[in-house]
């Protein structure tokens, strides 16, 4: 009994398989004319819709493609993906490797309407019979349609496991979905039209291993060409990776994908697409695979020296509506604004000042060329590398555009000067400098206390806004502000370009609304957050005569299929009168010269242009700046510590890059001052040297509720009436001079005045002065004199 029941159950097991069969094959034929009820999960109506819906979206779906950011040339910077792939046209692609992926996978293809009917039911009862997959059966179409539900259609794990779920109900919504597009596409064209249409579509979806999506990718990938020169044996290999890009994977497995390919190469040959002289060449021939691989680096990383300002470019775009997951699948091209040259000379000046390891110490740089309808930036970066590893001080924070928490220091006294010029002084204007200790009667610090302001060198005891703006003397800023008030200076600051000063927290309150609402008379002195690419464009504005134009990183994008598109940015506005901001210039242009805090740099490199240029350094030189520019670029550059808990830096020059240090020394004409020089004078060296803008008399001289009556050469009685009699307070000095007693001979201030100021005449005794002893010692050394910056 045994014997016969075991005769029986041989019997039995195969009359089930053949049932299955049946069934199945059943289920493929009903699956032609309807949607399959019941056990398999699907309703009529709801499996109609989408298959309706799969099919429309896969005759007008758009694949993730690779994202282009480039120069201002074209060349690109960097690539952005989530799935690298380059769709190229059919054309585009080489005869063999048509022929070879439709040799391997879908030999039949030109000749069914979607579905290959004979291979599904021969591979239906092999499978079946074996009790495991041995043989596909899908076609071309229907592998493509599988593969945009996975790498098109699918965003979550669980939508890419429903995409290759091993059941009859995917393999039944593929044949529906493949029996309609075909249809829906040879709609008004040949049937060939329509299969080179879906061979096109299949070749630039079908993943290919090492992150190779498409035969364009794969044939840079693996060979380091483009696709219309796939050779036989490279086109063989790679459609033979179809099958399994795990194990056919010709770095990994070179031995298993020779055979792989060969495999693949006698077919084409057994299906007469090649001869056989082509194919034993093939055969023969090595796999030929690039070391290393010839895959583009995925986002800003990539990009080099230039991956600050790739990183600046995807933020921009996020905050203008395009986020960066449409970047990262959107196939865009951006030709960018950077500057190759540029930045390649920035690069080079940030780290020939502080190398990359060098720690606690970041220098940072940005420069914007100047215009009247857009301000473009022509390049940003830092010393450090744009990277993750912060054991190896990396860092992939915004160094150049975020702002600098320790501040600029006093290159904010140019928002003061602007300041007192709108309201009615001129760039002549004598400040009047108090020493050193200098208490404001106005300002107060945060116990309540006055505000003491000191001067890091001796100063004279008046000095004209020009000479003040070159020697940068805090106490004389301060006394400044005591006029002009601390809300008109914030207000021209964010006028002029430190917008994110504007910009409230999640409380709604900005550092501006702060500024103001505690009269904070260090504002003048540059304590509040920087960002060194506004400090940038805030030199593009004045040097624009006063038109302030947001930083873009943008020339223009196109999309996928070379369409423009168009971006939101802010409109250019004039910020302050030309004239103001022409003159203002000017008034700057003395930082380089003998005198000014910028001289020794400037020296240093050979420059001899001229430009306007303002240095700056913060309490216990925790961080010093540098704002320098001419009618043809803008750059500003701010050294800072880094680190999470800030030191003082000190600067001792030479090839010593500046390093933490108890007491710090550095300031803004030192590295700060070195590296924009070093990085501008061989940008503009090409160039025509620009000349200053004309200034104006109402900005040289002030307005004229403003102006003291110019009293020089008349008598002290005369002199002084008429003084007193425009309302001013007058007090007189007695000097040695030729001219007649009582002749005015000098009188200080001249110009435009402060309202409370006294006007001092130097009135002649008749007498000639005795010539002054000449020193008995050797002269005294001659040098520059830093203070403030």
């Amino acid at each position: 009994m045994a014997r016969g029941e075991r005769t029986i159950g041989a019997t039995v097991r195969p009359i089930t398989k053949l049932l299955a069969i049946c069934l199945v094959a059943g289920v493929i034929v009903a699956g032609m004319a309807f949607p399959f009820v019941g056990g398999l999960g699907l309703v009529s109506n709801d499996a109609s819709d989408t298959v309706n819906a799969t099919s429309s979206d896969l005759a007008a779906g758009q694949l993730p493609t690779v994202t282009t950011v480039a120069d201002n040339q074209g060349a690109p910077l960097a690539y952005l993906y989530e799935q690298n792939r380059t769709p190229v046209d059919l054309q585009q692609m080489s005869p063999a490797m048509r022929g070879a992926i439709v040799a391997i996978e879908d030999r039949r293809f030109y000749e069914h309407d979607g579905v290959d009917w004979t291979g599904t039911l021969r591979a239906l009862v092999t499978n079946q019979t074996a009790g495991s997959t041995q043989q596909g059966a899908s076609t071309l179409t229907q592998q493509y349609i599988k593969n945009y539900q996975l790498y098109v259609t699918a965003q979550t794990e669980s939508e890419r496991l429903r995409a290759t779920e091993p059941t009859y109900a995917r393999k039944l919504r593929e044949v529906r979905v493949a029996l309609q597009l075909e249809r829906e596409l040879a709609a008004g064209r040949t049937k060939r039209e329509a299969k080179d249409e879906i061979l096109e579509r299949y070749l630039n979806i079908v993943f290919l291993g090492n992150n190779s999506y498409g035969v364009a990718a794969a044939a840079r990938t693996y060979f380091n060409t483009t696709p219309e020169r796939l050779t036989i044996p490279q086109a063989a290999l790679l459609a033979g990776m179809v099958q399994s890009t795990t194990q056919f994977d010709p770095t990994r497995h070179p031995q298993a994908a020779t055979g792989r390919r060969n495999e693949v190469i006698n077919q084409m040959l057994g299906q007469g697409m090649i001869t056989q002289q082509q194919a034993q060449e093939a055969v023969a021939s090595p796999l030929g695979i690039v070391e290393p691989l010839a895959t583009p680096s995925n986002g800003c990383i990539g990009a080099g020296n230039a991956a600050f300002f790739c990183k600046y470019v995807v933020d921009y775009l996020g905050e203008a509506g395009i986020s960066a997951e449409q970047l990262n699948r959107g196939g865009y091209t951006i030709r960018t604004t950077l500057d190759r040259n540029a930045m390649n000379l920035m690069h080079q000046a940030l780290t020939d000042e502080v190398p990359p390891d060098q720690r606690n110490v970041a220098d940072t740089m940005a420069t914007v060329q100047p215009g009247r309808d857009k301000h473009r930036v022509v390049a940003m970066g830092a010393n450090r590398v744009f990277g993750v590893n912060g054991d190896a001080l990396e860092t992939s924070y915004g160094l150049p555009w975020e702002p600098v928490n320790l501040g600029a220091g006093s290159v904010y006294k140019v928002f003061t000067a602007a300041a007192a010029l709108e309201k009615g002084l001129g760039i002549n204007y004598q400040m009047d400098i108090p020493p050193d200790g200098y208490a404001s009667p106005i300002y107060r610090d945060g116990s309540g206390r006055p505000f003491p302001v000191r001067n890091s060198a001796p100063m004279p005891p008046r000095l004209s806004m020009t000479d003040a703006l070159a020697q940068s003397p805090n106490t004389g800023f301060v006394k400044l502000m005591e006029y002009t008030g601390v809300a008109p200076v914030v207000d021209m600051a964010v006028r002029l370009g430190m917008r994110s000063l504007a910009e409230p927290d999640p409380d709604g309150v900005s550092i501006a609304d702060t500024v103001r609402e505690q009269n904070q008379g260090s504002f003048t002195l540059g304590v509040t957050p920087t960002s060194v690419l506004e400090l940038a464009n805030v030199g593009a504005t004045i040097a624009s005569s006063g038109m302030y134009c947001p930083p873009t990183p943008i020339e223009s994008i196109t999309d996928a299929s070379g369409a423009p598109v168009p971006l939101s940015e802010q409109p250019c506005e004039q910020v302050v009168d030309p004239a103001l901001a022409d003159t203002l210039m000017t008034g700057l242009s003395k930082d380089d010269q003998p005198g000014g805090t910028a001289a020794a740099a400037a020296s240093s490199q050979g420059w001899n242009r001229p430009m306007a240029g303002k240095t700056g350094t913060t309490q216990q030189n925790k961080s010093a700046a540098f704002l320098g520019f001419t009618q043809q670029y803008a750059g500003a550059v701010i050294v800072f510590d880094d680190s999470s808990s800030p030191r003082p830096l000190c600067d001792s020059g030479g090839d010593n890059p500046p390093f933490p240090c108890g007491e710090g020394n550095i300031f803004g004409g030192k590295t700060p001052a070195l590296t924009w020089y070093k990085a501008m004078n061989p940008l503009l060296a090409p160039l025509p040297v620009a000349p200053l803008p004309p200034t104006s008399p109402r900005y040289l001289q002030g307005g004229g509720n403003e102006q003291v009556p110019e009293v020089i050469g008349d008598q002290v009685g005369e002199a002084t009436e008429e003084l007193r009699d425009a309302g001013f307070q007058v007090q007189q000095v007695e000097v040695g001079n030729r001219a007649p007693a009582g002749t005015v001979v000098g009188q200080n201030p001249r110009g435009s005045v402060l309202p409370d100021q006294v006007v001092t005449l130097q009135v002649s005794n008749g007498q000639v002065p005795a010539p002054p002893t000449p020193p008995s010692g050797p002269p005294p050394l001659a040098g520059a004199v830093g203070t403030g910056g």
